[in-house]
């Protein structure tokens, strides 16, 4: 199938745009409806979209008619409350699917690296249109977090890890990238998330905000990356040992006919 990419975003997946002064917006998202969701951790969302305009943050696809993630319908009593959240997601003047605040509650290292995953931006988005990525404002000032991303899930080699002070502004491919956030605290951390359909909108915005994949990690030492990658395996093992003895349990258990 064919989709409109933005050049940068297609090249490397990623993008970092200019920091914006946070200290100079309202902490809006504090006074916002959660929903409890879990998704890469103990997390939380506060919708500011959502397919109809209910305070829902599941998939577009999930509703009646499923569609793409694109054309979000606007919360008015959320949008009340956080005008300037509402404004940042629009700026680009591209298409917005799902918008929504994370709370996402302290984690480790091997954590981030357990709840790697992809998203599923483009399903039931049409040939031809544009491809839906993702945009991430960090309302916090998480200096010592990091948005994890890796190409191959359990391969060290890919993995790209952006900082993520107050204001910090990135656009990810996050079907693309297998992603989370390592974020040690000791507050929970807040960012905005919206899906943005690839155009000359958006195109234009990340020129504006001079973007760039030009990136270099923080040094990580390569102990602590094993260690973690060890906790993953053995994470990992347990759960499928886990299911394997429920699907056994299941399949012993007998059900008398209706």
């Amino acid at each position: 199938m064919s989709y409109t990419t933005s050049a940068l975003l297609a090249e490397k997946g990623f993008v970092i745009l200019d920091r914006y002064h946070q200290d100079a917006d309202p902490r809006e998202w504090l006074d916002l409806e959660y929903v409890d969701w879990k998704s890469s951790g103990d997390t939380r969302f506060a919708p500011l979209t959502s397919a109809d305009g209910e305070m829902d943050v599941n998939g577009f696809w999930n509703h009646q008619p499923p569609r793409a993630d694109k054309d979000g319908v606007w919360i008015d009593a959320q949008v009340a409350k956080a005008p300037q959240l509402a404004r940042r997601a629009q700026e680009p003047g591209a298409n917005v699917g799902r918008c929504r605040v994370i709370e996402l509650q302290p984690n480790q290292y091997a954590d981030a690296l357990y709840n790697l995953h992809q998203d599923d931006n483009n399903r039931l988005n049409p040939d031809g249109s544009g491809w839906i990525v993702r945009g991430f404002f960090n309302l916090t000032d998480d200096a010592g977090s990091y948005f994890v991303l890796r190409e191959s899930r359990f391969d060290p080699s890919t993995e790209i890890r952006i900082a993520l002070p107050a204001g910090a502004q990135v656009v990810i491919d996050t079907q693309r990238f297998w992603h989370a956030t390592w974020h040690p605290g000791p507050q929970p951390r807040y960012s905005l998330i919206t899906s943005w359909e690839s155009g000359p909108a958006l195109d234009a915005y990340i020129e504006k905000y001079h973007g760039t994949n030009e990136h270099t990690n923080a040094p990580l030492d390569a102990a602590v990356i094993e260690a973690a990658e060890a906790d993953v395996r053995h994470r990992l093992a347990e759960r499928s040992a886990a299911q394997a003895a429920r699907s056994q349990t299941n399949r012993g258990v007998y059900r008398p006919e209706p």
